[in-house]
């Protein structure tokens, strides 16, 4: 039956352009990128690589349903988890924030992301965040558990998995993605469906005190909770008002300090010596300004934010390389100027002149255009217990 939903979607679909990376790498290979970031499955264990192969009005669009029925009952958990991590790096993009914080422009930004996660393993990276947060919740079969920010649902569905006779409650940030994981909870016994609510960082424990007065959580989790947080100091204050109704809580948060540095892309033997050093100092700079808290925190300041309310944090610095493509609307995005938030461009502007920033970006053009290159990122897990 998936395979003729499939091929009616071909048939009504065919009009929408083939992914780039699964088109004919002998033909226009250099001026369009063709075939580069085709990750081929059998070179990766269980022949599965997390990659997306259909066009863009079909991605999310599920063709194959696992039954209940011998060994395909035995795959559907496996087969669920795959599926949840590869929605997120839809939504999500590439899911490398500080990247996002400095890109800003006026192009679709929806094909934008899409033309790099065909390259990517961002969904690998995500799975691997899940299974780690999970290890650190030790959960048990009666546990009741909150996910601070559900979002995409990646957190949410395993844990209804790991709880079956407890619960799940599930914090989203506007009224769309409640609508949607509502949607999707649909499927469930009722008495397995999370409860669902909207709320900022600084509303949730309002929140919980009006849905649940006195609830006790097992366990609290999140990710990229913090990130942002103009004020990560008052949000660390804000959930660790939750700790006493809960054993522990514990975090993801992609770390900008240690994000990737494009300079670390340019092969730098083959430019001017000076020109290059400005950048490196340019770009490192981007990172200790006092003055951007989206960019200039590290996990210590998380730690001890956690540490001055009196809370034990045990953090764990794991670093990820997701392959990407950088494509020309991406370029553009770094350098297209916006006086509401400063892109990469901006940003540089503020130790180079605008010609050094012209020529930089024509260096962007010429090395890394149409390139696949090893995005560097680091997340920090915290275990923050009372």
């Amino acid at each position: 039956m998936g395979f003729f939903d499939a091929l009616a979607a071909v048939e009504i679909e065919n009009v929408t352009p083939v992914p780039t990376h699964l088109k004919d790498a002998n033909r226009d290979q250099k001026g369009f990128g063709h075939g580069a970031g085709y990750l081929y499955p059998h070179a990766y264990r269980d022949h599965w690589v997390e990659q997306q192969y259909l066009p863009t009005s079909l991605q999310g669009q599920l063709f194959y349903q696992p039954s209940t029925q011998g060994y395909e009952h035995q795959i559907a958990t496996q087969v669920a988890r795959r599926r949840e991590a590869q929605l997120a790096a839809i939504v999500e993009g590439i899911g490398v924030a500080p990247m996002e914080v400095m890109t800003y422009g006026t192009v679709d930004r929806a094909d934008e992301r899409w033309l790099q996660r065909t390259l990517s393993q961002v969904s690998t990276q995500l799975a691997s965040v899940r299974e780690r947060i999970f290890t650190f919740a030790q959960l048990q079969r009666h546990h009741l558990l909150l996910d601070l920010n559900a979002a995409t649902g990646l957190l949410t569905w395993e844990a209804i998995r790991q709880v079956p006779e407890g619960g799940v409650y599930a914090c989203v940030r506007n009224r769309s993605d409640a609508n949607a994981l509502i949607e999707l909870a649909a499927a469930l016994p009722e008495t397995m469906r999370p409860i669902i609510f909207t709320a900022s960082v600084a509303q949730i424990p309002a929140m919980l005190a009006s849905l649940a007065p006195n609830v006790q959580f097992d366990s609290i989790i999140g990710r990229n909770i913090l990130a942002s947080e103009l004020d990560k100091g008052l949000a660390a204050q804000i959930l660790a008002q939750l700790l006493p109704h809960s054993v522990k809580l514990i975090l993801s948060e992609t770390v900008p300090r240690h994000t990737q540095r494009f300079y670390r892309l340019l092969p730098s033997q083959n430019l001017d010596a000076q020109l290059y050093e400005r950048l490196v100092l340019a770009e490192e700079a981007i990172y200790t300004d006092a003055s951007d808290p989206m960019l200039n925190w590290d996990a210590d300041d998380l730690r001890h934010a956690f540490a001055s309310n009196g809370h034990c944090v045990q953090v764990v610095l794991e670093q990820y390389l997701t392959p990407m493509h950088i494509s020309g609307n991406f370029i553009k995005r770094l350098f297209t100027a916006n006086p509401n938030r400063p892109s990469y461009a901006d940003r540089l502007a503020a130790n180079l002149t605008s010609e050094e920033i012209n020529i930089i970006k024509n260096l962007f053009v010429r090395y890394l255009l149409n390139k696949s290159v090893n995005w560097s990122s680091t997340v920090a897990f915290l275990n923050i217990t009372a």
